[in-house]
Parts: structure tokens; C-alpha cells; sequence
């Protein structure tokens, strides 16, 4: 039986959460309605309901995901469109993607630290040694299975001698799916009440105007864009998944590490124009383990089975002390 029919454990979510404020403007695109002249040439997204500005969840993440990617040095092996390139693992187990003729080594899912936090999708048309595809199930030499869509038939253009490893041509690979939940990020209500007393012509916004200057003719090509404007604070919360308590530490460790260097980066776009820097505050985890979810049944009312852990102050504090975070972790992990 291929062990991808075996359900993921979960062991317990741990759940943090912070303040983010925005340091300087900052641009989320949410797309016109219409186009008016004189009007916004890039609007902020908003929620539908209140129109008040919010920062995607879908953002963060993807930010956060570029990061650790560059942070860890994966190589780009998957197409993202428009003639930009990422990482990702093509199955649960390593192998080689091809592109192009070359053939790039990948990290399979189950332990790779970038798909595990992020998730993957898996590949098409990929490579792997015919011993780890065999003990998978994703390769039968008699092609006795019915639904033999993830086999490849045996012959001269499907197997290749790889980095000195004799690997076979898979169709598809298997998804992962993430750990991370990153949630959208709303206006604190002191933030969106000092914001709705913002005199610009927007709704708790800014404009920003830009010119474009022609290099030859010196013209400007004049635009606008909305902004949200500095010192705007928004409530983050994401949480971990916990499936391996071996893996949790430096999971943790590569999230904290990624939230840092995005206060060093930008959020949103055109941060080297100076937009989207931003800071986070005051965090603070939680845990609850699979156990606590079952008795919550039978706790009493207006009692939590989470478990706090002390409030961190900002990224460089969680950074210099994490190993009381790391400590924390283990007394909610115990061994077996």
C-alpha cells in the first residue's frame, strides 16, 4: 500500500499572534472597480462588507514563503507564470525536476522545510530513483494495477541514470498539504477609528502620486495610488499545525527567523520606493493538544484549555530567547 494512503497525525495547533503595524505606507492591490479620470490608477484591497483596508492572508504567506526560500537556497524549479520561477517539491519523496533539459534536485515534502510549512502541489513529468519509487507504490514493473495513472511504462525514454541514481519518469506527483494558516489581517478597532478621521478624499486611505519620467523627452507619466497609511496597525495570527514534534523546533525557528527579515524587507508592492515596511509587536503563543480538543466538551464555561506562553515583546526578543520558546515547546511535546 503507497504510504500516501496513510492519514497525517496531528498532534495539537499552536497559535500565535501579534500586532503588525505599518511603519510606512503600504499597498496591497485590491483592482479597480472602474476608471475614472482623475481617479486611482492601483486601489488597496478592502473588506466588502465595511470597506475598511486589510491585509491578506494569501500575501503574508506568500512573502513569507520568497523569504525562507531565499533563506534556505531552493532552487527554482517550478514555473509561477509570467517568466518568474519558485521552489517546490514535486511528491513526499526527493527527486529531480526537469526543466529545460536540466535536471534540478528537489527536497520531497515529508521533509522539507519549505513545503511542510507552505505546502506543495505535486509535479508532473518528474524523476525519481526507481528504488524509493518502487518502495512508494508509484512504480510497478509489471504494470499490474488498474489505475496505473501514476506509473510510467518501462522502456528506453522513461528511465535515466541521474546523478549516478537509475531514476523512472513520473507522471504526477502527491500534494502536501501546509501546516501554516496565515489568517487576513484586520484593522485593531483604535486604528480603524483614528483612520476614519482621515481628511484625504479616501476612506481611511492615502494618495500617493508618482511620476514616471522618460529617460529621452524628460515627460512624466503621472499616476495615483491608494495607500494605507503609516502607523495603521493590524491584528496578525497564524497558526502551526504540530504533526511532528521533531520537526516543530526548527519549524518554528524558520517562521521566527522569516518574520524578522520581512521587517527588513517590504509588505506589498513597490517597496523599494519605500513602501510596506512593517513591525511586529507583542506576541504571543498559545497551544492546545489533540487531547484539550476532545475535553473541551466538558470544560467548564468561561475556561480555556489553551496554554499561554509569556507575551514576547518583537522579533529580535523572540529571536535572542528562543530557547525559552524552545523549552516551551518540549513541555507541551514530551517524549515517549
Amino acid at each position: 500500500m503507497p504510504v500516501s494512503y496513510a492519514q497525517k497525525p496531528l498532534l495539537g495547533k499552536l497559535t500565535l499572534t501579534s500586532q503588525l503595524s505599518a511603519e510606512t505606507g503600504l499597498h496591497i492591490g485590491g483592482g479597480g472597480e472602474n476608471l475614472d479620470i482623475g481617479g486611482l490608477d492601483k486601489p488597496v484591497i478592502r473588506d466588502p462588507l465595511t470597506k475598511y483596508p486589510y491585509l491578506p492572508g494569501s500575501s503574508i504567506k506568500g512573502k513569507l514563503r520568497s523569504i525562507l526560500e531565499r533563506l534556505l537556497n531552493k532552487p527554482l524549479n517550478r514555473s509561477g507564470g509570467s517568466g518568474t520561477w519558485r521552489y517546490e517539491s514535486d511528491d513526499l519523496n526527493d527527486g529531480f525536476t526537469e526543466v529545460k533539459g536540466r535536471f534540478i534536485a528537489y527536497e520531497g515534502a515529508r521533509t522539507c522545510q519549505i513545503s511542510r510549512l507552505f505546502g506543495s502541489t505535486g509535479g508532473s513529468n518528474f524523476w525519481m530513483p526507481i528504488e524509493t519509487a518502487r518502495e512508494e507504490g508509484l512504480y510497478n514493473e509489471d504494470n499490474s494495477n488498474e489505475d496505473n495513472s501514476t506509473y510510467t511504462m518501462q522502456n528506453q525514454n522513461c528511465i535515466k541514470i541521474i546523478q549516478n541514481q537509475n531514476c523512472i519518469k513520473i507522471n504526477r506527483g502527491r500534494n502536501a498539504p501546509a501546516r501554516l494558516i496565515i489568517r487576513d489581517c484586520h484593522l485593531v478597532p483604535e486604528s480603524a477609528e483614528k483612520l476614519k478621521q482621515v481628511d484625504t478624499g479616501l476612506y481611511m486611505t492615502e494618495w500617493k502620486f508618482e511620476n514616471g519620467i522618460d529617460r529621452v523627452t524628460a515627460a512624466a507619466n503621472p499616476r495615483q495610488l491608494e495607500r494605507v497609511p503609516a502607523g495603521s496597525k493590524f491584528q496578525f495570527e497564524l497558526v502551526y499545525t504540530v504533526e511532528n514534534k521533531n520537526q516543530v523546533i526548527e519549524d518554528l525557528q524558520n517562521i521566527a527567523i522569516a518574520l524578522a527579515i520581512l521587517e527588513d524587507d517590504a509588505l506589498g508592492g513597490h517597496g523599494s520606493r519605500g513602501y510596506g515596511k512593517v513591525r511586529f509587536q507583542n506576541f504571543q503563543f498559545s497551544y492546545r493538544s489533540l487531547a484539550q480538543y476532545r475535553q473541551m466538551t466538558s470544560t467548564p464555561p468561561g475556561t480555556s484549555a489553551l496554554q499561554p506562553l509569556e507575551t514576547i515583546p518583537n522579533t529580535q526578543a523572540l529571536l535572542d530567547n528562543f530557547g525559552s520558546l524552545s523549552e516551551y515547546v518540549n513541555r507541551l511535546l514530551p517524549g515517549d
